[in-house]
């Protein structure tokens, strides 16, 4: 389990993506990229990782369901994700 730290810190730079959303599209369309180097660097959405939402895992990610590979597998293997079930060929 990832600390709360970094979950955290994860947390504060969405954030900071999404208020400055519209401010940074309205500065790059007007090509003022000084004005841009001047925002925050965590408001670059470049700058968020992906990381599961139940452990706060950053690796072994799967944007499909947004948890870990780890987490996934104990999931499907109990029946909670719906639609998925173990390969047996």
């Amino acid at each position: 389990m990832a600390k709360e730290s970094m979950k955290a810190r994860e947390r504060k730079r969405q954030a900071l993506v999404d208020k400055y959303a519209e401010k940074r599209q309205a500065l790059k369309e007007a090509g003022d990229y000084e004005a841009l180097q001047k925002l925050p660097k965590n408001a670059s959405p470049v700058r968020l990782h992906n990381r599961c939402k139940l452990t706060g895992r950053p690796k072994g990610y799967m944007r499909q369901f947004g948890i870990s590979r780890v987490l996934f597998r104990e999931m499907a293997n109990k029946g909670l994700i719906p639609g998925v079930k173990k390969a047996s060929w």
